[in-house]
């Protein structure tokens, strides 16, 4: 559970510290409180803190207020609180707070007379009871989704006193997000490092506007959340406005790409496991897949549900083995050629000038392509019960890709 602008401003003691601008960010969440000691607070702010900004140790005029406003929303803290009086900063220029409220950044005024020892310990303890409860409706919540617990009326009581309503019907969300290592490949490594803190903290902001008030439970770049969905109506609802963020978050994210999976509707409490089972198999289909487009519902799986519940995995190793095994010793022998071949053969249902098109090589040479793969294979693409065989085992191909 986080701190948010809003909580803090809430604290007893701090009645003083008035919102001046910026009511849009009222519900980011603070990480940590950050006295500004330079005159500049880029390199010194992970995203997150709410940072307070005084005139002891480095003046303070409306130009360098402006570029504290600016490195503030460049780093996605939560919010900035400007101290006020006559020694320092008598007073917040009209620009800063037109600029803030503009921006959506959160602008405090606190008076100098309230001693900052009061505001962080005020804070500081508030993010000690907020990390308390939050740990303790995660633990209810992982419980729920792993199916962790003796007895369900128990768990679903504790969840009630710690303010998570489970009650109805839900659908689970999981995202991955990929990457990192292109990334980790262009630049050094502490730049890299705090640019996906930032990505990962937009991400949790963005979760937890959708998240329906319960906890997102998330490390290392993956996330799992609950959405009400007590019918498939709700259901396509929630599909949608996930595709409504998703497609341009990646255009933004490039070469870092998140990946959505979700499973079926209308899972009560007692089918949490379930449902977060479904939800992986929906997220690997969206990760593997490049035709879902990043984002996958279980009700879409077709077949690959089956494959999904064959829990043996040498089962599955020897049908692509007996089907495939060929081409796949021949391209990794020989570098990536019929597999990629067959798959654009199949993905353009047969058409060898589509096909042809996609791969970028002239329709003859993926003929006699074409005409490897069924003499290596000992199938026929033009039989239907091979291109059944065929087909299916494309999909555990890829799925163990």
């Amino acid at each position: 559970m986080s701190l948010t602008i809003a909580d803090v401003l809430a604290l007893p003691g701090l009645e003083s510290m008035c919102l001046r601008a910026g009511a849009a960010g009222l519900e980011n969440a603070v990480r940590w409180p950050y006295v500004a000691e330079n005159s500049g607070i880029a390199e010194w702010v992970l995203g997150g803190e709410l940072v307070f900004v005084t005139g002891i140790n480095h003046p303070r005029d409306a130009n360098n207020l402006m570029q504290l406003l600016e490195e503030a929303c460049e780093r996605q803290v939560a919010g900035l609180v400007i101290l006020t009086g006559p020694a320092y900063i008598q007073a917040i220029p009209q620009r800063l707070l037109e600029a803030a409220e503009a921006a959506g950044m959160p602008l405090i005024e606190q008076p100098y007379s309230l001693k900052m020892v009061l505001v962080t310990q005020a804070i500081g303890s508030a993010l000690i009871q907020s990390e308390q409860l939050g740990r303790s409706r995660h633990d209810v919540l992982e419980r729920l989704l792993t199916g962790d617990y003796q007895s369900l009326d128990l768990l679903l009581h504790r969840g009630g006193q710690l303010g998570l309503s489970l009650a109805g019907h839900w659908q689970v969300v999981q995202l991955q997000l990929e990457g990192s290592e292109l990334l980790f490949a262009q630049g050094n490594a502490a730049s890299v490092e705090a640019q996906l803190a930032r990505q990962h903290d937009a991400i949790n902001r963005r979760l937890r506007q959708v998240s329906a008030g319960l906890p997102v439970l998330g490390r290392a770049g993956q996330w799992t959340l609950l959405l009400p969905a007590p019918d498939a109506v709700a259901a396509l609802a929630n599909r949608q406005q996930l595709v409504n963020w998703l497609n341009p978050l990646n255009l933004r994210l490039a070469p870092l790409k998140l990946f959505i999976g979700l499973s079926a509707a209308a899972h009560p409490p007692a089918r949490l496991a379930q449902a977060q089972d479904e939800a992986r198999q929906a997220l690997a289909a969206a990760r593997r897949f490049s035709e879902r487009a990043g984002l996958c519902v279980y009700d879409e799986l077709g077949v690959l549900k089956l494959l999904s519940g064959v829990r043996d995995r040498a089962l599955l190793d020897q049908f692509l083995n007996e089907r495939l095994g060929p081409l796949l010793r021949h391209d990794a022998q020989h570098g990536p050629n019929l597999m990629p071949s067959l798959e654009a053969w199949f993905h353009e249902n047969g058409n060898l000038v589509a096909a042809a098109q996609r791969l970028a090589v002239h329709r003859n040479t993926l003929t006699h392509r074409v005409q490897r793969i069924e003499a290596l294979c000992g199938l026929t693409l033009d039989n239907s019960y091979d291109r059944l065989d065929i087909g299916i085992a494309l999909m555990i191909w890829r799925l163990s890709a």
